[in-house]
């Protein structure tokens, strides 16, 4: 099994970190893995994207230019990436700020509203965590126990306490995933 992903939206929704913690669940389930960002000069608002690659085999490049899943959190990056996810692949998009919504037929498209759902919680900051959830139900890729084991290793000590909050996040998003075709 390998599974190449572009997650891509703006700096600031958590796009590297959703990276970085689906990368250590692969670790932690003895998966070769590569995390490869990519992002402007802006701190916040300006693009980013990041690459990983999940493997039982070796992964000879971190660079890709064709995708089995696209995570899409802004227009641009649908623009960008909606034409680079194979034939039978996966587009996952929160419809928030999307003006042309996904027009392919021979891909499966996903929805998930976590922006709306995170602000009806009052936690934006969940609002990665809602998106990996609704991923992860679409591609159950690597089990939720460690997803656990990687939000660990991923978080900061100190911000542990909120392993709990992320880990209810991750259910809202299985449970409002919303398959378009």
């Amino acid at each position: 099994m390998t599974e190449e992903i572009i997650i891509a939206g703006f700096g600031g929704q958590g796009v590297l970190s959703m990276g970085k913690i689906l990368a250590y669940s692969g670790i932690m389930q003895d998966q070769e893995v590569s995390w490869f960002p990519s992002y402007g000069p802006e701190m916040r608002g300006g693009t980013a994207n990041v690459t990983v690659i999940l493997s039982d085999d070796r992964i000879s490049s971190p660079v890709l230019n064709l995708y089995d899943t696209a995570i899409i959190l802004n227009q641009q990056s649908l623009d960008k990436f909606e034409s680079k996810v194979k034939p039978g692949g996966t587009l996952l998009y929160d419809p928030n700020g999307i003006i042309k919504e996904p027009a392919r037929t021979d891909i499966k498209i996903y929805k998930i509203d976590a922006t709306q759902m995170a602000a009806e919680k009052g936690q934006p900051k969940i609002f990665n965590m809602i998106v990996l959830g609704a991923f992860l139900k679409a591609k159950p890729i690597v089990k939720m126990e460690n997803v656990k084991k990687g939000l660990e290793k991923s978080l900061p000590e100190r911000h542990h306490k909120l392993i709990p909050m992320n880990l209810a996040a991750l259910e809202m998003g299985e449970e409002a995933l919303v398959e378009v075709q």
